[in-house]
Order: C-alpha cells, then structure tokens, then sequence
C-alpha cells in the first residue's frame, strides 16, 4: 500500500480561520470571507475550518456547516478547503464528516480524542468508512509527545485516504524526522501550534504550517525559504517572535490576539470572543496593541514589496 501512495500536494501556509462574532454573538460570515479573501491575496496554500482557533467546540452543528459553507463559496477551486471534524463523540463526528462531504467539502481533518490505541483506531476507521477524498489527522497533544509512530504509520499504510498529518506535540522537531523517514516522505506533514518551531520545521522538511493570522509575515517566510533565501527568512521570522511568545501563551490568548488583529486590520467588525474564555484583561489588551503595531507595520512593507514586484 504504501509503495503506491504520492505525497499530497499541501505545500506552504494553511491559515487556521478564527470566528468572527458580531455585537448580538452570531456568526458574522461576511468577515469571515474577508479574512478569506485577505489569506488568498497573500498566497496561502489552504484553509482549515472550523478548527480550535475558530472556538470550535462553542459553534453548534449549524453554526459550523455555515462557516464551511461561506468558506468554500469564497475559495472556489484555487486551494485546498479542510473541514474541521472535531468532535469527542463519534456518533456526531460522523454526522459532521457525512455533512462536509454532502456540501462538496472532500478534505477533512480529523480530531479524535485519545483512551487507548484500539478506541483511537476503531474511531478512525470508522470516520474513514464515510470516504473523504482526504483525510487529515491531528496529532495534538500540548504536553506531550502524541500518537505513537507505530499508531501513526499503521493508519498510513492501511487507508488510502490518509494523506495529511498535523503535529501539534512537545517537542514537534524530532517526531518531524521521524514521521517522514518512517513513511518515506510521503505522508505530508504540518505544523500546527508549534509554528513557534517554523524555521526548524522547514529544515526537517515540513510541507506546511498553519497558524492563526499573519497571512503576509507567514507567506514571506515560507517563501524566502523555498527560494533558498535562508537568511531573510530567519530575520523576518525573528522580528515576530516576540508576538509569538505573547499570544502562545495558552489558546486562549492566542484566540483573544488574532481577533483583536483582524479588528484593527479592518478585516472583521468586532475583536469578540465567546464565553467561555479566558479573560483578556487590560495589561494584555495594552501589549497587544504594541504588537499589533508592529504586526502591521512589517505587513505594510511587505505588501508594497510584493507589489514591486509583481
């Protein structure tokens, strides 16, 4: 099986959307195709969504199939739409993956909670009998070092279907190398929360990352590394590292961050979050705006260069 597998061709930033809420705490779609929009005109690879940046497991069933929908109206066929089917409850994965599927949505991710090996792979196999076109597995663990390899290349070798893995474990780096080497390359691999790793993950040979925002920053990186040009890479990727190390502070943050940069970019109508979250007090609000000034002064060079040079 696994002599006839073809790496999946995921290359480049995967932008993770965020839910953008109105005042009233509805689902604003039409922010949410700006940010649509504002990731495709930076050259991002794919959208995920619904995932944990986008609140998920506060959206109920229709808010959900909504997002995707707007989300796939805007995208058309110029990249690759991942559907979100995070859910603890396999009875209700399974509606939302036979419900991504109906509305045209083939590459799904999926996110299973872990009790043991067997349940993993019996709740896997089972999400797989619906036939998505791609499957997508998260391997996310924020305090350890996640699904096993032999778990991981077991799935790979038996499901056609499985092309994609996101690792999202502590520490990612090694696991990278490891995966890629067991599977030969050619299971596609991204990063997740561990984008803080970029630089080393692109060394390891990642294919792609997905964080939250930042559409221009991360699609200048990857890119200057592709092109072999190392060193502008590093340097742009060093001038946001202070931002990462504020909002990684824990999803929460990270939630309250994003949105709150999206506002001040003018692409969503509202910075809000919805309870239950974490608080965002007013010393957090006041580092944040100094990081979203840089935020948005870097991404202003880098439109007027890309503009030179197109």
């Amino acid at each position: 099986m696994l002599a006839k597998k073809e790496l999946y061709p995921l290359k480049g930033i995967v932008t993770v959307l965020n839910t953008p809420f109105t005042k009233e705490d509805r689902v604003d779609l039409e922010a949410l195709k700006n940010n649509v929009l504002e990731a495709l005109n930076a050259g991002v690879a794919g959208i995920l969504v619904p995932a944990m940046a986008a609140e998920v497991y506060k959206l109920s069933y229709t808010e959900r199939l909504s997002l995707l929908t707007a989300v796939l109206e805007t995208v058309g066929d110029r990249v690759p739409v991942i559907g979100g089917a995070g859910e603890p409850d396999l009875y209700k994965s399974k509606e939302l993956v036979k419900a991504y599927i109906d509305m045209g949505c083939k590459n799904i991710l999926f996110q299973i909670p872990f009790v043991n090996e067997e349940q993993f792979n019996a709740h896997f196999m089972e999400l797989a009998q619906l036939d998505p076109d791609m499957i997508m597995l998260q391997d996310w663990d924020a305090n350890g070092y996640g699904l096993s390899d032999a778990l991981i290349c077991n799935l790979f070798e038996k499901v056609p279907a499985f092309k994609c893995l996101k690792i999202e474990t502590v520490p990612a780096g090694p696991k990278y190398s490891r995966i890629l080497e067991l599977t030969h390359g050619k299971l596609n691999l991204s990063g997740g929360w561990a984008v803080t790793q970029m630089m080393e993950g692109l060394q390891r040979g990642v294919h792609a990352f997905m964080p939250t925002g930042m559409h221009f920053i991360y699609t200048a990186i990857y890119q200057y590394f592709e092109e072999g040009n190392i060193a502008e890479a590093d340097a742009l990727f060093k001038k946001i590292i202070p931002v990462l190390a504020f909002s990684n502070q824990h999803l929460d943050v990270s939630i309250h961050f994003f949105k709150r940069l999206l506002y001040r970019q003018g692409i969503y109508n509202t910075p809000n979050v919805r309870n239950p979250i974490l608080p965002f007090d007013a010393l957090h609000q006041k580092l944040a705006d100094k990081h979203i000034d840089s935020i948005l002064s870097l991404e202003k060079q880098i439109k007027a260069q890309k503009t030179k040079n197109s």
